[in-house]
């Protein structure tokens, strides 16, 4: 049961709240019928925290808090927010919803696909509730987990997730908590699993009363992008870990999730003997566990640049046991490749084949090398890790939002290229992440968007604006001003992705493509997400990667990619006979056409008359 916020019980709803230093925490509750009654709460067994048992109390009563005299707050573990993080909590009883995904077994590792959404722009009514029509489709597609961007409650309307403050309470801008639970359960009958993405790092800077209630909840004794560190490991810091553990469960516990994802996790900073990841990552992992073993355990993903083994290694050997962390040197390659990017983080690659072999070969590039960007040594060895740890993708919210003019790769890179690099990524030995659109290469961009109060907001227009004044093409203040408004409801509009061009021809051929290739990962077990600690990955030349899959018992796969230009591949394997093609990215389903590599498997060589990407399966014995 949880530790915090108002949790349904038979007698009544229990209200707790850690306020240390409050004097006196009243609860104003209004109950459906408008009728108001005020009660004290009582300093529990522990001294910070605050607690009332009200019988008669139930599910759809409205709360808020009264700290000293003051102004109601909302619970900052409110479990919903109907009208805002500003107005007055609501009582939700989890136990009230009917599921129907009792013979859910839960995510396969080495299966998973994830599919990463922001449900806001995902569909026309940007909500739970129609966002469940689109699962058929994902389950089609071969995708076989759902990556929901963070829900936990935001001031506006609008928002990327990321400024998150009412850390318990889905979004009420995509529906209710049983709309939350109606599409886990309806993902889970269509064969998906669901991760939520959660931010922990921070919270947002409007509407945060969590460190109003508990000022111990930030610490000055770290910095971080966005302030004052959340404080694990300073005085009070206990309570804190306490509440971000709970939270974790309670999306585990209280909406079914088979998974999350801890946003930016270099900025939880923590000095304490056991990692607060690493405390996080076991709770959620015992969570699921049954007396036979047979539930499958959540799985907890880390957003993180460092490449830092130990965050997925064994705790035998001394690791936080993730599992997975993403990978980005992937998606750094290969955009280095195919769009020449050469800023920020970008002077950190060459982008050749080279580097994408060894990336392929290890599940990241940068081992201990240093980092020009960073100016010191980045990553550490992932000799002990398991190749489907590393999450890696061509494109997701960051690597799109986080451009000016939010566009995709696919809009900038030579189709035939993109098509290679959509090829490499999923039929690589990592966990592959697709961005919602990308299969069938989606028009629209993914631009950065909130709805702040207008004087927050004027300041995140200016300071969007002087993120890219560095970059020649908005140096001038009437080039900044073409920088898409934040603020502006057009800027979201803009993002949400256009459903009819999936029957529109030249979109329909990035979805076979994609389609295609997602079938070939699941019917040939040597493409699965790989359990091995290393994969047989070379470059051919400077523009050309070969790489090739085993599995145990089953036929292998070798794949033959160009990212750039024309050229001659030595491919000696193909003179050894055995291989039969499965799939050419020229083909004319897949938006090919009379520019189709010329193979030799007698001479072993293979003549690229552009970029392309060929599949090659083993023959059976």
């Amino acid at each position: 049961m949880s530790e915090f916020g108002a949790i349904v019980a038979p007698e009544g709803v229990r209200f707790t709240l850690w306020a240390p230093g409050a004097r006196s925490i009243d609860l104003i509750r209004r109950d459906p019928t408008g009728a108001v009654a005020i009660a004290r709460l009582a300093r529990a067994s522990r001294q910070s925290a605050w607690q009332i048992l009200v019988r008669g109390a139930a599910a759809g009563d409205r709360y808020a808090y009264v700290k000293d005299g003051g102004e109601p707050r909302p619970d900052p573990a409110s479990r919903f927010q109907p009208d805002g993080v500003h107005g007055w909590s609501q009582v939700v009883d989890p136990a009230a919803f009917a599921w129907t995904d009792a013979g859910w077994a839960g995510l396969d590792p080495g299966g998973t696909i994830i599919y990463e959404l922001h449900v806001g722009t995902f569909t026309p009514p940007g909500t739970f509730r129609s966002a469940i029509g689109k699962l058929p489709y994902l389950r089609d597609l071969g995708i076989t987990a759902v990556e929901l961007m963070p829900l936990a409650d935001f001031p506006g309307r609008r928002n990327w997730g990321y400024d998150g403050v009412a850390l318990f309470a889905p979004s009420r801008a995509y529906g209710t908590p049983d709309d939350l639970r109606a599409f886990v359960d309806a993902a889970h009958a269509h064969g998906l699993g669901v991760i939520v993405d959660v931010v922990y790092n921070h919270l947002g800077p409007e509407g945060a009363y969590l460190p109003f209630f508990n000022p111990q909840f930030l610490t000055s004794k770290h910095a971080t992008p966005w302030g004052d560190a959340v404080n694990l490991d300073d005085e009070g810091s206990a309570v804190v870990r306490r509440l971000l553990v709970d939270n974790a469960l309670h999306w585990i516990r209280e909406y079914h999730a088979d998974g999350l994802r801890l946003d930016a996790t270099h900025a939880l900073i923590d000095a304490s003997p056991t990692h607060f990841i690493a405390e996080l990552a076991g709770a959620v992992h015992a969570a699921a566990r049954t007396p036979d073993g047979s539930t499958r355990r959540p799985l907890v993903f880390a957003e993180d640049h460092r490449n830092l083994a130990a965050m997925v290694e064994d705790p035998s050997r001394g690791g936080w046991d993730l599992d997975g962390v993403w990978a980005d040197d992937f998606h750094h390659v290969v955009r280095k490749m195919l769009a020449g990017d050469d800023h920020a983080y970008y002077v950190d690659y060459r982008g050749d084949a080279l580097e994408l072999a060894s990336t392929l070969s290890r599940g990241w590039l940068y081992t201990g090398e240093m980092s020009a960007h960073q100016r010191k040594p980045r990553g550490t060895d992932p000799r002990n890790v398991q190749m489907r740890r590393a999450v890696i993708c061509v494109q997701n919210h960051d690597q799109i939002g986080n451009r000016a003019m939010g566009d995709r790769l696919h809009h900038t890179a030579d189709p035939s290229a993109w098509r290679a690099a959509v090829v490499i990524l999923l039929t690589a030995p990592m966990t592959p992440l697709l961005f919602m659109g990308q299969e069938w290469s989606a028009s629209t961009p993914f631009q950065f968007f909130a709805d702040f109060e207008p004087e927050l907001g004027a300041r995140l227009i200016e300071g969007r604006r002087r993120e890219f004044e560095a970059f020649p093409e908005f140096s001038s203040s009437d080039r900044a001003a073409a920088i898409p408004n934040p603020q502006a409801v057009e800027t979201f509009e803009a993002s949400r992705l256009k459903w009819d061009e999936v029957r529109e021809p030249s979109h329909v051929a990035a979805l076979n493509l994609h389609r295609a290739l997602l079938r070939l990962r699941a019917d040939r077990l040597s493409l699965r997400g790989s359990a091995a600690l290393s994969c047989d990955a070379a470059a051919l030349d400077a523009d050309t990667v070969m790489f090739r899959r085993d599995a145990r018992a089953a036929p292998a796969t070798m794949v033959v990619a160009r990212l750039r230009g024309r050229g001659r591949a030595e491919v000696p394997a193909l003179s050894a006979g055995g291989w039969d093609l499965l799939l050419d990215t020229e083909d004319v389903e897949f938006g090919g056409d009379s520019f189709r590599p010329r193979i030799d498997a007698a001479a072993g060589t293979i003549d690229f008359h552009r970029p392309g990407a060929l599949v090659f399966g083993e023959a059976p014995a």
